[in-house]
């Protein structure tokens, strides 16, 4: 058993890390008042690999393995979590072009996405379903060589900045649930599309609305994979992007203890560092153990994927831990600073407010439990 990295995980490591500390962190703040992540900076990340590394190179990839994905959005999450969703929507919306669409249409775009030309979302959840994915009502109607889509998609992660979208939609009945769903890659500029944004306690640079389909024609020829089975060909993509998410998180939770530990060794009270009293050291103590833990937990998953085995179960202890142990950790490290840590001089009540999100986005704690038990339980 070998929990080492190999010598060129470690470079890029090294690399992106870099990047992260000189590119990344010093705009974190500005980034969420301005409400959009630098094109410029995406065009870094594809430049550099960061985006799809794990597809094959002949549709702009890198042949990276997933464990290395991991490393990139570990590293990229600890200057931005905003920006290290980046990797990760392309990473999951990648492998599902890259499986399903026609290869003309998957060399095309993933050649963009890949390098950071264009950026894609995923757009899944409607107003009334939530965690009831497939009661999906936006449809598209088979016309000829393209289909009508009509309806709504609501709380979709890059809505107003994504050039292109994976889209569900309904092609069958609503009785069919998920049998009746289809997927497809829809360029965002196309007639009959229309976005807004909402207001978000977190996550701004990214952004999250609504996307609203009216009579949008979509080719034929963009549906991924065969109709009315792109739920379940497509939902098998989640295993991947939530072990991702996990990483993302945990990110972030090691960036605030890192910091939290050397805040310690500076601040004095009553003619001592903070560093010597246990009511401070211990609770961090308690969760570098959490995070080292979780972390390990999220590369055994990315370990499983890259070894083709099933990792259903492990993917959904990634999403339901990560997050909230993450919301925890700064939690406890923004405490830990007194007031200083509670003002906006510091990023920590920022990473507060950005990893709560994903207690919510992607998959609940309670829907990651309901995937756990399912995988347990002896059938």
């Amino acid at each position: 058993m070998n929990f080492a990295f190999t010598e060129q995980q470690q470079a890029i490591r090294e690399s992106v890390a870099r990047l992260a500390a000189d590119v990344l962190a010093p705009r974190y703040r500005q980034r969420e008042q301005e409400g959009r992540i630098e094109r410029s900076v995406i065009r870094q990340l594809g430049d550099m690999g960061c985006l799809g590394g794990e597809l094959p190179e002949k549709l702009g990839g890198s042949g990276l393995g997933c464990v290395t994905s991991g490393v990139i959005i570990e590293e990229i999450a600890k200057g931005d979590f905003n920006v290290g969703y980046l990797p990760l929507l392309a990473s999951l919306n990648g492998q599902i072009i890259a499986n399903y669409a026609e290869p003309e249409l998957a060399r095309k775009w993933l050649s963009e996405i890949t390098a950071g030309r264009k950026t894609v979302c995923i757009a899944l959840t409607e107003p009334h379903g939530g965690s009831d994915a497939a009661n999906l009502r936006l449809k598209a109607e088979r016309r000829g060589d393209h289909y009508l889509l009509n309806g709504e998609k609501t709380s979709i992660s890059m809505a107003d900045q994504a050039d292109v979208a994976v889209v569900f939609a309904r092609t069958g009945t609503v009785e069919q649930r998920a049998g009746g769903i289809s997927a497809f890659l829809v360029p965002m500029d196309l007639p009959g599309i229309a976005t807004t944004r909402f207001e978000d306690s977190g996550q701004r640079a990214i952004g999250r609305g609504s996307i609203f389909f009216d009579n949008v024609a979509v080719p034929l020829s963009h549906r991924l994979g065969e109709e009315g089975k792109g739920f379940r060909q497509v939902m098998q993509g989640f295993d991947y992007s939530r072990a991702l998410i996990g990483l993302q998180c945990l990110a972030v939770a090691q960036q605030s203890l890192d910091e939290t530990w050397h805040w310690l060794t500076e601040r004095q009270a009553f003619g001592q560092p903070l560093s010597a009293f246990q009511g401070l050291t211990h609770p961090l103590a308690e969760y570098q153990t959490y995070v080292s833990a979780a972390r390990l937990q999220c590369y055994y998953s990315l370990w499983l994927k890259d070894s083709g085995l099933p990792h259903n179960a492990e993917a959904a202890m990634n999403k339901w831990w990560a997050p909230k142990l993450a919301f925890d950790v700064v939690k406890q490290c923004l405490l830990a600073h007194g007031h200083t840590g509670y003002g906006e001089d510091l990023p920590l009540a920022q990473r507060l407010r950005d990893v709560l999100g994903l207690q919510i986005g992607d998959g609940t704690a309670q829907i990651m439990k309901n995937i756990i038990a399912r995988e347990t339980v002896p059938k």
